[in-house]
């Protein structure tokens, strides 16, 4: 099913899972796809978090002040926001609803939270997709893997909220299982043509 009946207007694609489950890899994999690099654009947050070395300002994220992100709150500048150990991440609107504008489909990678609200401000321009690892075993191993410095009980937390994520898989318009990643790098790629009408 198309949901986009405006054809000047772009889509949001949204990708939630649990983390470990593989969407950032399956996003980057999607970016470099020649069919899409010219009109799937990844949307930039802002966050009020301290900038890291390796990371630029409005390509990695837009880094702003705690008070910045009140007054654009104030402004209603900000589609969704989450607070995340001690600091908060945005979807600007400017950003979102310029690229649609231009008929450009937007991709964000999001929580249950930001993908409700952003399908209840958008409900014929967004398409949900849940990533599913390939078990909870599977994800502790990823979890552990790349959290190595991470504490028994942080992975602990995470392996809880992402059950919790799990539970809510249903609510989505695509869930997707990561078994085999270029298997479902393709599927992706396909549900995403497939929504854009390409």
């Amino acid at each position: 099913m198309k949901r986009n009946s405006n054809k000047n207007k772009g889509l949001i694609f949204i990708i939630s899972g649990p983390s470990g489950a593989g969407k950032t890899t399956l996003l980057e994999s999607l970016l470099k796809n020649k069919a899409l690099k010219k009109v799937l654009v990844k949307s930039v947050s802002l966050t009020t978090r301290p900038k890291r070395s390796t990371e630029k300002n409005n390509q990695d994220y837009f880094f702003i002040s705690e008070k910045e992100f009140r007054r654009q709150q104030r402004a209603k500048k900000i589609l969704e926001w989450t607070r995340y150990l001690g600091y908060h991440y945005a979807t600007p609107k400017d950003f979102v609803e310029g690229q649609l504008k231009k008929g450009r489909h937007v991709i964000l990678s999001l929580d249950l939270k930001g993908a409700t609200r952003l399908k209840q401000l958008y409900p014929k321009n967004t398409v949900t997709i849940f990533i599913i690892p390939p078990s909870l075993e599977a994800l502790e191993r990823r979890i552990g893997g790349r959290c190595h410095k991470t504490k028994k009980e942080e992975i602990n937390q995470r392996l809880k909220l992402a059950q919790k994520e799990l539970s809510s898989s249903g609510k989505y318009d695509y869930c997707l299982a990561n078994k085999e990643l270029r298997l479902a790098a393709e599927e992706l790629q396909g549900i995403i043509l497939g929504e854009i009408g390409k």
